[in-house]
C-alpha cells in the first residue's frame, strides 16, 4: 500500500528542503519523480539540483534531457512516471489523481501560503478517505521534521 506523507514547510523553503529529501530517497535505492505545478518551477528545480551544494549534485533529468527511463530523479509537470519511480513528490500545488503504484507519495506545501494550506487540507481528506496510510510532518524551530499526525 502506498504511504502518503504531507510535509508542511514552516521554517525553510522548498529549495532548502527538497534536495535533502531526494538524497534520502536515492540512499534507500528508490527512484523519484518530482511533479511541480509549473514549467518554470521544473526549470528552477533543474538548476537547483545541479548547484544546491558546492560538493554535490543530484543526478536528475527532465523530458528535455532524454533518457527519461534512466534518470534517478525525474522532474515534470505531468502525472507520468517515465523512470519507474517508487516515490512521487508533489510540489507547488501539483496534483496527482492516481497514487497507487508508488511506495510513497510526498506532498510538500508552504505553510505561509493560505491557498497551499487549503489545498493540502483538501488533499489530506481525499487521500485519507481513499484509505491510504497518511502521515503529517511539520518543521520544528530548527527546521527538523516532527511527526504531528
Amino acid at each position: 500500500m502506498t504511504e502518503v506523507l504531507f510535509y508542511h514547510l514552516t521554517r525553510q523553503p522548498l529549495d532548502k528542503v527538497l534536495p535533502g529529501l531526494l538524497e534520502k530517497t536515492l540512499e534507500r535505492g528508490w527512484r523519484a519523480v518530482v511533479q511541480a505545478g509549473s514549467r518554470e518551477r521544473v526549470e528552477a528545480l533543474d538548476a537547483l539540483l545541479w548547484t544546491y551544494a558546492d560538493d554535490s549534485f543530484l543526478p536528475h533529468g527532465t523530458a528535455r534531457d532524454g533518457l527519461n527511463e534512466q534518470q534517478p530523479v525525474f522532474l515534470t509537470t505531468s502525472e507520468d512516471n517515465p523512470n519507474g519511480a517508487g516515490v512521487r513528490f508533489l510540489v507547488d500545488g501539483a496534483e496527482a489523481t492516481e497514487l497507487g503504484g508508488y511506495t510513497r507519495v510526498v506532498y510538500i506545501f508552504d505553510g505561509r501560503d493560505d491557498d497551499a494550506l487549503a489545498k493540502a487540507r483538501a488533499e489530506w481528506k481525499r487521500v485519507k478517505g481513499a484509505g491510504y496510510a497518511v502521515t503529517y510532518w511539520q518543521q520544528d524551530e530548527k527546521g527538523r521534521w516532527e511527526k504531528k499526525a
